[in-house]
């Protein structure tokens, strides 16, 4: 029988967004004091339900604002949803925003110690792992540099080498594939080919749908918060290709 990792039941994410153009945070607080701010009701999710397994890799496509980035967050623990319950079975090393997690002023030797420790390891761990997720990353000596320094793709390489090295029970990752030359995009398909392999599950979401047709098994399509389709990969994304 397969070992259930991610219970997503009847999730709803609601968000009140106001309505009136304040310009400043007196005129805010004016008008929350006053009663006068009036708001729109937004839902980004509404009713979203599946199940995924353990060592699976499960896709999640759909337009910009469909709700894609809310359902990983909900599910990361960052936003607590509206409506309906997430229950995850591990640990689960969330790569939603390049950079969260990372102090701009410190190194990426001492961002790696930071980062790991909010992912909850220990330094002795982290120490023990440092050579491999240095060595991982391709950044040599710039680990001794300040990583507002950083490029977009030096970030994401320190980031990636961080998150998959501490062997993750549940991985989410968002679009950081699409980051880095091509060299590093196949190395970073292989380590997680290497992840899935060892049993790791992982929520992966992307625009290429080439990407999800080669990692994914089972892929969800949201479709303005909602779930429009959800089954094998190759069928979804031949679907929602159309």
């Amino acid at each position: 029988m397969k070992e259930l990792m991610i219970d997503v039941k009847d999730v709803s994410m609601q968000f009140r967004l106001s309505s009136d153009r304040v310009m400043s945070l007196k005129e805010f607080v004016t008008a929350k004091i006053g009663g006068k701010l009036t708001y729109n009701e937004f839902w980004a999710l509404k009713n979203v339900s599946f199940e995924v397994y353990k060592g699976e890799v499960f896709g999640i496509i759909g337009r910009n604002g469909s709700g894609k980035s809310t359902l990983l967050k909900v599910i990361s623990g960052i936003l607590k949803p509206t409506k309906g319950m997430v229950k995850c079975n591990g640990n689960v090393v969330p790569m939603l925003e390049l950079g969260s997690g990372f102090d701009m002023d410190l190194t990426g030797r001492e961002n790696i110690y930071l980062n790991g420790a909010i992912l909850g390891y220990s330094k002795d761990f982290l120490r023990s792992e440092y050579d491999k997720i240095l060595e991982f990353s391709e950044l040599g000596h710039f680990i001794d540099v300040p990583i507002r320094n950083y490029s977009s793709g030096m970030l994401m390489r320190l980031a990636f080498s961080i998150a998959t090295m501490v062997n993750p029970q549940i991985l989410i990752v968002d679009e950081i594939l699409a980051v880095g030359d091509e060299a590093f995009q196949k190395k970073s398909r292989d380590r997680m080919m290497q992840l899935m392999a060892g049993g790791t599950t992982v929520l992966f979401v992307s625009h290429n749908l080439s990407q999800i047709r080669e990692l994914c098994d089972r892929v969800l399509w949201l479709d303005a918060g909602k779930v429009n389709k959800l089954g094998i990969a190759e069928q979804v994304c031949e679907d929602y290709g159309l």
